[in-house]
């Protein structure tokens, strides 16, 4: 089980800074650059996703892997692998739809195509320069037989897919880098493209203190904010605890139709009651 950091602690506070800053003094320039791109682009860009587009743009022109949170391409491989074993362990079969949200450059995408029947793959995302990387893992995987769907969008309100389409969504380090407006846009409308017996899958940063954000680029949730936030679009939202185990650090929640709207045939939700071990490494 991974160690994790304290998840009552606020990254947007001074003090945690100057902490940081005095146990990490190496990664100050980078902190200060990041933070001058930040003010560059927040000038430039009033809503969130034209600026996060421009951060992802930025990202992307140096190294698409790191653009997504990967520090190396070990990483990144190991990465896509967790999501990709995690949801095999959770029933996600060839024949099924997949929405992967916030797709990136197919990090764990191009297992998704692999194993899924062709055409059941639609990956969206808000960069077209990540969408071009996306491209070329394709090709360099050789799946473009499997006839997946890489499409851009401004928004996250689902409004050009089909309605009880699809039997999994997956938003991963999506939510951990949005605003509350972007979240609850996409949970009043994920329900509608759901099938059924289907879920949503999203991680986000967990804290248990004070929810905060640091530079508009990462967000901090408490667990009840986001599963509140769910019901109040008439989902269930559940934390699954056995996500928290794998070496990642971010918590998963699971979002699904209620019970009424679910197939009598939909397999029943796993148990999500194991202990919380916390927050460990970044995504």
């Amino acid at each position: 089980m991974p160690q994790h950091a304290d998840r009552s602690r606020n990254r947007a506070s001074v003090r945690h800074k100057l902490r940081y800053a005095a146990g990490n003094p190496g990664r100050v320039p980078a902190y200060l650059r990041r933070t001058a791109r930040d003010l560059l682009l927040r000038a430039r860009h009033r809503d969130h996703v034209a600026y996060y587009r421009a951060v992802m743009a930025s990202d992307a022109g140096r190294s698409p892997e790191a653009a997504v949170g990967s520090r190396s391409h070990d990483r990144w491989l190991a990465l896509g692998e967790m999501q990709f074993q995690y949801l095999l362990r959770h029933g996600l079969r060839p024949d099924h739809r997949m929405l992967d949200i916030g797709c990136g450059n197919l990090r764990a995408g191009w297992r998704f195509i692999e194993h899924l029947d062709p055409g059941h793959y639609y990956g969206i995302d808000i960069s077209p320069d990540i969408l071009v990387h996306a491209k070329r893992t394709l090709v360099d995987r050789g799946l473009q037989g499997r006839l997946p769907y890489l499409t851009i969008t401004d928004d996250l309100t689902l409004d050009f897919l089909p309605d009880d389409h699809f039997d999994v969504v997956h938003a991963h380090s999506v939510f951990s880098h949005s605003p509350p407006e972007v979240i609850d846009e996409c949970l009043a409308h994920v329900g509608r493209v759901l099938r059924p017996e289907g879920f949503f899958d999203f991680t986000f940063d967990r804290t248990e203190g004070r929810e905060h954000q640091v530079l508009r680029e990462d967000f901090y949730y408490r667990t009840e904010t986001l599963t509140a936030l769910a019901a109040s679009h008439g989902l269930v939202a559940t934390l699954m605890v056995d996500w928290e185990d794998l070496p990642h650090g971010q918590s998963k929640i699971r979002v699904t139709l209620p019970a009424a709207d679910r197939s009598p045939d939909a397999p029943p939700e796993r148990p999500s009651d194991a202990a919380d071990p916390g927050r460990d490494a970044p995504a």
